[in-house]
């Protein structure tokens, strides 16, 4: 028998890369569990944002296949794995919750993933961003959305080494993204003919970068690496704009940089700054009529990579689980990722689940706008280039996932 789907569902269904006409299954229940920094440093980029966002894929796709029933639930990761593990643990055991989004620090996305395979359910790490996350610590239970620390520092880091930034020093994040961070984006610049003058680790969450603006102003190299994120590093920022380090002769450039750090800083302070991204809400319809979506139901904030990484990932997540018939088996859910092949995301593009976990998709090299080339609010970024997905992300041969032979 057809199934015939109203106007608004047929619309939503081609949006989403979706046939109009799913398998249809009896009743399925699925629960996620968004866990996020709800208050902490990178609260602006995942925190109620990636709530709302999964909030957003749950309506759209049940618009699609009514007869998935889907349940959320949240909660505060604190960026502390220990805290983390035992939130999960709960969600597994107790509360049924058959796969977790978000996962703000690598460490608590390398903590919770180890949990998910023992459980067999399904991390979709949609936030943290640790390379090794699809590398030595792969599993046929985790999906890496949105981006790594490889994608990054070979956009950036590679654009303004070829462009003659070739002394380099790193201010980096003591913790396993920030050291993650500094290896790729250190090994693309000796690659590209520079060199690395050294670095120094900062406290994750400080409060007071002076002592590190200093060293990276006694190092004389051109280009100061911020190997961090969220308010680590628009603090670092703003206090190397105290320091004039850039009058100094030296730049800054930010390894990992959202949409809510420049708003947070101002165009005053962020204009001209290039990093790489893998959303950006103003690229074409799709992603503006997502992004104006999102805004209204934010108080007005436009949608990071990472909540714009929750939104598209659940979308996959819940087509698998569709095709399916089911979300009990954790390791089937994300084959059956894996087992799409390439499909067109509405706010990624062209992207694919790959054997070892890594979703890929073209990222883009942006510049940040001068104050009088913004035309509304979030008007930040000139699209320098688009990075196909082939290039954007580390070749599946070069990670040491141990899924991957040969």
């Amino acid at each position: 028998m057809k199934r015939h789907f109203p106007l608004r569902k047929t619309l939503l269904a081609v949006a989403l890369g979706l046939s109009a006409a799913l398998p249809v299954h009896a009743q399925t229940t699925v629960k996620i569990g968004v866990l996020a920094d709800m208050g902490g440093l990178y609260s602006d980029i995942g925190g109620a944002g990636a709530i709302e966002a999964t909030k957003m894929a749950i309506e759209d796709y049940k618009a699609i296949d009514p007869k998935l029933k889907v349940e959320l639930v949240s909660a505060d990761a604190q960026n502390k794995p220990d805290v983390s593990s035992a939130l999960v643990r709960r969600w597994y055991d107790t509360e049924s919750v058959d796969a977790i989004v978000d996962l703000p620090t690598s460490a608590v996305a390398l903590a919770v993933n180890t949990i998910s395979v023992e459980k067999n359910k399904v991390s979709l790490v949609t936030a943290a961003a640790s390379s090794d996350i699809s590398g030595k610590a792969c599993n046929p239970n985790t999906v890496h959305w949105t981006y790594d620390t490889w994608a990054l520092s070979h956009g950036t880091a590679a654009a303004i080494t070829k462009s003659g930034g070739k002394k380099w020093f790193f201010l980096t994040a003591d913790y396993a993204f920030g050291h993650a961070l500094e290896r790729d984006a250190s090994a693309v610049v000796k690659a590209n003919g520079g060199q690395v003058l050294g670095s120094v680790r900062h406290p994750l969450d400080s409060k007071d970068f002076s002592s590190f603006i200093l060293q990276a102003q006694a190092s004389k190299a051109q280009i100061i690496g911020l190997a961090n994120g969220g308010s680590d590093t628009t603090t670092a920022i703003k206090t190397a704009a105290e320091f004039g380090l850039v009058q100094g002769g030296q730049k800054l450039a930010g390894m990992l940089l959202f949409i809510s750090d420049i708003h947070s800083l101002g165009l005053k302070t962020a204009q001209g700054l290039m990093l790489t991204t893998a959303f950006y809400w103003d690229q074409n319809d799709k992603t503006r009529a997502f992004g104006d979506r999102f805004a209204k139901r934010n108080n007005g904030r436009y949608p990071s990579m990472t909540q714009a990484g929750a939104y598209s990932g659940t979308i996959a997540y819940l087509r698998a689980v569709s095709k399916l018939g089911s979300a009990k088996d954790g390791a089937a859910v994300v084959k059956a990722m894996r087992d799409a092949g390439t499909f067109d995301d509405p706010l990624f593009g062209q992207t694919t689940v790959r054997a070892d976990g890594r979703a890929i998709h073209p990222m883009l090299l942006v510049e940040v706008k001068k104050p009088e080339e913004s035309k509304k609010p979030y008007d930040y970024y000139k699209i320098i280039s688009v990075i196909p997905a082939n290039e954007a992300f580390r070749p599946i041969n070069e990670g040491g996932c141990p899924m991957i032979k040969g």
